[in-house]
């Protein structure tokens, strides 16, 4: 079964409309993992408008499963991960300004810069994930930097899934087993949701870890939190 991590940005977004501490962000990463969440993901940005360093500093000490810090790895973000050391680093090409992630990596192009990025978190003892579209040469070129895994992009699989769940699932199957053939970990993030996670999944059984926020967050809004995350979990689960 992949393991499920929430992301909490959507959670700070709400704090920060409002000013103070409410909804506290802490407290509610600490109930996510109480609720059955296997991993608390953050994506701090440098405008800081969900999640900001503050938070990923308080957050370090009271995360017990896994604590995956996603991000552009400018300067200042490699040195927030390498203060805080993470379980995992997620590598995700965002522009400052950008409202969310839309595309992945071009591990090609960017060779050299990502071998270098991933040497420096691998010496930390950090876990290296690299954001990728569902391109099996853009698999195996992330195989090349030295990272443990690759999040695959699902945005385009989300997009599609209604209009026809077995083309849209197909290119990440093709990249899921290019992954594995040459030895790569594997995650997957970007509007997966209650409707097209369970496929997803069981497409890919050997799917690793799936990282989702903005709709298990929603979901939150009617079931409540520790409900929409066992209803999550009991998608991932294969049998």
């Amino acid at each position: 079964m992949a393991r499920l991590s929430v992301n909490i940005n959507k959670i700070a977004t709400l704090r920060n409309a409002r000013g103070g501490n409410l909804p506290d962000v802490q407290k509610a990463a600490v109930d996510c993992e109480r609720f059955g969440a296997q991993g608390i993901t953050v994506h701090p940005r440098p405008d800081e408008r969900h999640i900001t360093r503050k938070d990923v500093e308080l957050l370090r000490p009271l995360i017990t499963t896994e604590f995956n810090i996603e991000g552009n790895p400018t300067p200042e973000f490699i040195e927030l991960v390498l203060k805080h050391k993470p379980d995992q680093v997620t590598l995700v090409p965002d522009d400052p300004g950008q409202l969310t992630s839309d595309h992945g990596w071009d591990t090609l192009k960017h060779r050299d810069f990502l071998i270098e990025v991933t040497g420096r978190f691998r010496e930390a003892g950090i876990r290296t994930s690299i954001f990728v579209d569902p391109d099996p040469r853009m698999v195996e070129g992330a195989k090349k930097t030295g990272t443990d895994r690759v999040e695959l992009y699902t945005e385009s699989y989300a997009a599609g899934y209604h209009a026809d769940r077995e083309k849209a699932i197909k290119p990440f199957v093709e990249a899921a087993k290019v992954a594995k053939e040459v030895g790569l970990g594997l995650n997957a993030g970007h509007d997966l949701n209650l409707d097209n996670l369970h496929y997803f999944a069981e497409n890919i059984p050997w799917l690793d870890e799936v990282s989702i926020g903005h709709a298990l967050i929603c979901d939150a809004l009617y079931f409540g939190l520790e409900n929409a995350i066992q209803l999550y979990l009991r998608e991932l689960r294969l049998k």
